[in-house]
């Protein structure tokens, strides 16, 4: 890691609206290199990334892996992919699921981030509050119709629904995605991670 990663990581760690996440003994999940070629935004890290310390450790990051065509070893080979979530811990757990990320977190550390990478080719936008930070109002009336139009975001954003399990219905629903939106991002990520 560089000065600067390491030195963003302190001050991160050391940051007082994390405090209490530290206190808990967890650490920032995220994983990042200079070499970095692609960027996956998701929401947060759930309980089981938190606990283990591994950035999508869990079903919906097998998912994931599928969409994009890689193996779990590509994945978190940080000269290929940084995974640089909205917030980088483990938000809680809420009435229908965990908590959204803390809304100023992103804004205060990914440019920081995302300006130390040298080789970015594309950003990953999985789910709507990474889609609605950087896409701001070029992002369509709804997730569905901003995915269906992903095309309008590259060469830089490719916007794609939530991998989770609980997504299923959603695929069923809209088979164009699988269909359609899946092999045109393993395509390019592969055209990428080969270069």
């Amino acid at each position: 890691m560089s000065n600067e990663f390491n030195k963003i990581y302190n001050e991160i760690i050391n940051d007082s609206s994390n405090l209490k996440f530290i206190y808990k003994g967890w650490q920032p999940i995220y994983t990042v290199s200079k070499q970095s070629k692609i960027v996956i935004i998701g929401q947060a890290p759930g309980v089981k990334a938190q606990e283990s310390g591994i950035a999508w450790n869990d079903l919906s990051g097998n998912k994931l892996r599928d969409w994009l065509g890689v193996t779990r070893e590509e994945f978190y080979d940080t000269t290929k992919f940084a995974l640089i979530p909205m917030d980088f811990y483990y938000p809680g757990q809420g009435k229908t699921g965990d908590l959204p990320p803390r809304r100023d977190f992103a804004e205060k550390w990914h440019k920081r981030i995302l300006n130390e990478l040298d080789e970015l080719r594309l950003i990953i936008l999985i789910g709507q509050y990474s889609q609605n930070y950087y896409l701001k109002d070029r992002g369509k009336k709804n997730l569905t119709e901003t995915v269906k139009a992903y095309n309008e975001y590259l060469p830089l954003y490719f916007p794609l629904a939530h991998p989770s399990p609980r997504n299923i219905r959603w695929q069923i629903k809209n088979p164009w995605f699988e269909n359609q939106v899946i092999p045109e991002l393993k395509a390019l990520v592969k055209s990428i991670l080969n270069k």
